[in-house]
């Protein structure tokens, strides 16, 4: 489990704390979304991401490990078999708590903890595409060029296909040229102001 945070805890005890995170964590994938307060979320979040990425992993021993925290069997079972493959394609940040209108008894602070199950945004996809379309045009030599341009003053099509390709041209220096940026603005920021 991770460190705990400093504080008082949820509940008496350390060993209270810990089965209410279990608690908490078996709901939390059984129902995929759950209603609670505000600091046992943000204590749940940690929890549940470390166990869906053991889930990730699918071997004995993370199952084995998986188990001494969650009780259920059938639990375990759907979070191994259906919702780790959901999350294949996210690197973490596999939860997500939104904040609601505070408890009508209490006035505590309430908020939403549910699973992230909608696919990675489509701006990454987007990225790796022109990525991709990167790595073909350096793969594609001068000399297969050539050939292309005399195919092009046969056929009236060809245009239409060399916009295209000129198209997904500029879109990958464009990501090319962002990722530099981002790693020139990263590098600046890690300058020493001390020198």
């Amino acid at each position: 489990m991770p460190t705990p945070p400093k504080g008082p805890r949820l509940g008496g005890s350390a060993a209270h704390e810990r089965h209410m995170l279990a608690n908490l964590a078996t709901a939390l994938f059984e129902h995929k979304k759950i209603t609670t307060t505000e600091h046992r979320a943000k204590r749940l979040r940690p929890v549940a991401e470390k166990l869906i990425t053991l889930a990730k992993r699918g071997d004995l021993a993370s199952r084995r490990k998986v188990l001494t925290t969650l009780s259920r069997k059938d639990v375990v079972a759907e979070l191994f078999e259906q919702t780790a493959q959901q999350f294949a394609e996210r690197n973490g940040g596999y939860t997500r708590i939104t904040k609601i209108g505070p408890r009508k008894g209490d006035n505590a602070p309430m908020a939403v903890i549910e699973l992230v199950l909608e696919p990675v945004s489509p701006k990454q996809a987007t990225v790796r595409e022109a990525e991709k379309a990167t790595e073909r045009a350096a793969k594609a030599t001068p000399a297969e060029e050539t050939p292309a341009v005399e195919a092009a003053e046969e056929t009236p099509e060809a245009p239409a296909a060399e916009a295209e390709a000129e198209a997904a041209e500029s879109a990958a220096e464009a990501a090319t040229e962002q990722a530099t940026d981002a790693e020139a603005g990263q590098a600046e920021g890690e300058t020493d102001p001390r020198a």
